[in-house]
């Protein structure tokens, strides 16, 4: 998809999906380059972009599935938090918990089993309904979202020099980004390739000053400030914002939790209308038709 840039305002909703013969209803953030990736994600007043944290949970879906992915691209575009764990045989796969039991159907620990012990199971959906989709492994996740969407990579317990490398023999610098949660972390990155985009945790401005002293590059960035609206917030718009730097939201620990639709929906409006360029959501197909209904432009 040909993105312009110079376009004052942008927001997701209006990109237009692009044209594919074996998937023609999906909607693509399709980067060439690290470059157009990092222009994407430089801040512009008005922005707005959903993320799906964990991919989604929605219409019976399992969290960290390529198949919950590829369902919110149907709806709308989106990037995609995941999170990667390694196995007993040191494959790396998608799965938030240290544990199976939550969404498996199988116990125990993610690193006391091999990759093809983890093949034999399937994953739940959010009521702890067993579906017929797998665990996926973090190549498949790269190789999938290739130009289709961006996956930003939290950390769990891979090692950053192992990520470093995954994101290398991919050659996936325009469409991966990785959680950094202090500049050394991302210093780390950005040795490895200075094209590395970076999901950075930056909550205070104590924080911003450390990334501003360690001369981490905010041209390649975005911040995570937090899961709420409060004022506090408001200086951390301006100094990021100022940087270049688009600011991300959470609800999924907050504002997802709201008990109808219609609360959240009015969240998700609100956090946009405080400053946010990003929300990260669990349901971000929900976030999308929250937006549709506010007709933002």
């Amino acid at each position: 998809m040909s993105l312009r840039y110079a376009v004052p305002m942008v927001t997701l909703f209006t990109l237009v999906a692009s044209a594919c013969v074996d998937e023609p209803s999906l909607h693509r953030l399709d980067f060439k380059t690290p470059t157009e990736l990092h222009q994407f994600f430089a801040y512009k007043e008005g922005s707005t972009i959903v993320s799906g944290h964990r991919g989604t949970i929605e219409q019976g879906l399992p969290e960290n599935s390529i198949e919950g992915m590829e369902a919110v691209l149907r709806h709308a575009p989106a990037f995609f938090e995941i999170d990667p764990r390694l196995t007993k045989d040191s494959v790396v796969v998608l799965m938030h918990d240290k544990t199976l039991d939550r969404t498996t159907d199988g116990t125990g620990m993610v690193a006391d089993y091999t990759w093809a012990d983890l093949q034999q199971l399937r994953l739940k959906d959010r009521d702890g309904n067993v579906t017929p989709y797998r665990i996926p492994t973090l190549d498949e996740a790269i190789e999938w979202a290739r130009g289709k969407t961006v996956l930003n990579l939290d950390q769990k317990d891979v090692p950053i020099t192992l990520s470093a490398e995954i994101i290398r023999k991919h050659d996936a610098y325009s469409f991966v980004m990785v959680t950094v949660h202090s500049p050394e972390q991302a210093r780390f990155y950005l040795d490895q390739n200075s094209d590395q985009m970076l999901s950075a945790h930056i909550k205070t401005p104590d924080v911003f000053e450390a990334y501003r002293a360690a001369d981490i590059p905010f041209n390649r960035m975005i911040a995570y400030i937090g899961p709420d609206i409060k004022a506090e917030n408001q200086e951390m718009y301006n100094l990021l914002n100022a940087a270049g730097v688009m600011c991300m939201i959470s609800a999924a620990p907050t504002y997802d939790k709201l008990l109808s639709s219609e609360e959240r929906a009015e969240a998700y409006r609100a956090v946009f209308a405080d400053g946010a360029s990003i929300l990260e959501s669990d349901l971000p197909i929900e976030v999308g038709d929250a937006l549709k209904d506010r007709d933002v432009r």
